[in-house]
């Protein structure tokens, strides 16, 4: 049986909220994946542009994305630079700033997370953030310790089957 080719991927990563999906709530609709190696024993972190530190692949569901799954590999391209394959789906979860956090950016809308396991297929060379973004393997400790400030991204990483 002929391979699905890749999809065709742009060079040119998506910028702006102008497409953004939000709930019933008003809250922002974000899809994200935890990527891992093969025999699960690793998980790939890029670093945070936003913030010194290392975070999982994640970004805005956007309105010309038929699905979250759509989405969340988009932003495995753009912010990791890897083709990837859905695993599980890990399902939904709620931001957790804390009040303070809020303070800090309160024009900011909450977000609801939906994260997928992926195998990773290929990792790129060259990618739309690579100048702004290293990506790093880590196991399980160490990308747990990475996460420690950012609760939503740890219990994606908690629900996924990466060997701890």
């Amino acid at each position: 049986m002929a391979q699905e080719p890749a999809p065709e991927r742009s060079m040119e990563a998506r910028v702006g909220r102008d497409k953004q999906r939000y709930g019933p709530n008003g809250e922002r609709l974000v899809a994200g994946v935890v990527p891992l190696s093969p025999d699960r024993t690793m998980v790939l972190l890029i670093q945070s542009s936003a913030r010194k530190g290392w975070v999982l692949p994640k970004g805005g569901w956007e309105t010309d994305e038929r699905t979250a799954e759509d989405a969340a590999c988009r932003e495995a391209w753009e912010e990791a630079g890897i083709e990837c394959k859905i695993e599980a789906d890990l399902g939904t979860i709620e931001e957790q700033r804390s009040a303070s956090q809020i303070a800090k950016n309160p024009g900011a809308p909450r977000a609801a997370y939906k994260f997928y396991e992926v195998r990773v297929k290929e990792e790129k060379e060259s990618w739309p953030e690579k100048h702004k973004r290293d990506r790093k393997w880590m196991s399980y400790k160490q990308a747990k310790e990475m996460l420690r400030d950012r609760p939503e991204l740890l219990e994606a990483l908690e629900r996924s089957s990466v060997k701890r």
